[in-house]
């Protein structure tokens, strides 16, 4: 059999590789400030956080914006800049997921974006300083200056819950303003900072699209991968964004073909479906003697529940 259907270390535990949980909505929606409908004229934007590469839709009842536009939105720790990835068209989606655009930035927000990412650069080194120094069993990810409030936001990831009460009060004393500190998950880390996957390619989280479910065992299983976590696994340490992409064409694809251990009738003689390659679409029949023979999915076809194999 080919390497196609081998599972290696089935024995290993790789539970560890599912998600443990979402990424929290950073975004403020419609339904959060009691809007309890939009008209269906209105229209419909997808942008991006600049810091933490997460998408949302919002809304923009003035004029049309172009893509790469960057705008003002509100977000659960204030009003932030992001950017017009495009328009979309089509059914509204529920209030509960479109937050809405305040205005566009002016030039004197972008400068003093700017700014910000100069003063954050200078953070970062020194809250690591800290967490150093206080001995603290985290990685700091990402630091971000609100657009227009005083507070800096720190995330960082921990294996556990981390008490940094005296990390936040060495951080206030010496930038003399409001600090909050949140922990996130590695799939968001991956987002946030972006890099090349196994593929060659960057991120399907950062470049592609931050919004997943969750992906399972299950969807390696089911596309007949390696139980292996080396190979199933992204650099995030959470299995690959791809079975997710890939699960629903492997599930129709299994739908519409017959599977491994089914008997099938063939030139009067019964042959057992020893292997399925849902990716080249060929099917492997085998004989009790041990004869092979493969077909393409296309000679296959279902009557009243058997599988046969046309004559065409």
């Amino acid at each position: 059999m080919s390497d196609y259907n081998e599972y290696e270390n089935i024995d290993e535990d790789i539970s560890s590789l599912e998600d443990e949980h979402r990424p929290e909505r950073n975004i403020i929606t419609g339904a959060d400030a009691g809007i309890e409908s939009i008209a269906p004229d209105t229209p419909i934007y997808r942008l991006r956080l600049l810091y933490s590469h997460e998408t949302f839709l919002a809304v923009y009842r003035e004029d049309n914006l172009a893509p790469e536009t960057m705008v003002i939105v509100p977000t659960r720790y204030g009003r932030d800049l992001a950017q017009v990835i495009g328009s979309m068209r089509g059914k509204l989606p529920p209030v509960s997921e479109i937050a809405w655009i305040v205005r566009a930035a002016t030039p004197e927000d972008l400068e003093k974006s700017r700014n910000n990412r100069k003063l954050e650069n200078d953070a970062f080194n020194i809250c690591k300083q800290k967490i150093e120094n206080h001995k603290l069993e985290m990685k700091l990810v990402l630091v971000h200056y609100l657009l227009e409030e005083p507070k800096i936001l720190f995330f960082f990831t921990a294996e556990n819950r981390v008490d940094f009460r005296e990390l936040v009060k060495d951080l206030v004393s010496v930038f003399k303003m409001r600090i909050e500190l949140r922990q996130i998950g590695v799939r968001d880390e991956a987002r946030v900072t972006g890099g090349l996957g196994v593929c060659g390619r960057g991120y399907c989280c950062h470049c592609v699209s931050d919004k997943l479910k969750p992906v399972s065992i299950k969807m390696a299983k089911d596309q007949k991968l390696s139980l292996n976590s080396v190979k199933i696994s992204g650099p995030c340490g959470r299995l690959l964004c791809c079975l997710f992409y890939e699960y629903g064409f492997y599930s129709e694809q299994q739908r519409n073909l017959p599977q491994e251990g089914m008997k099938i009738n063939y030139n009067s003689e019964s042959w057992k479906v020893v292997e399925v390659n849902l990716v080249t679409g060929q099917i492997k029949l085998g004989a009790e003697d041990g004869r092979q023979i493969s077909f393409p999915a296309c000679k296959f076809e279902r009557v009243d529940n058997y599988w046969k194999i046309k004559n065409c």
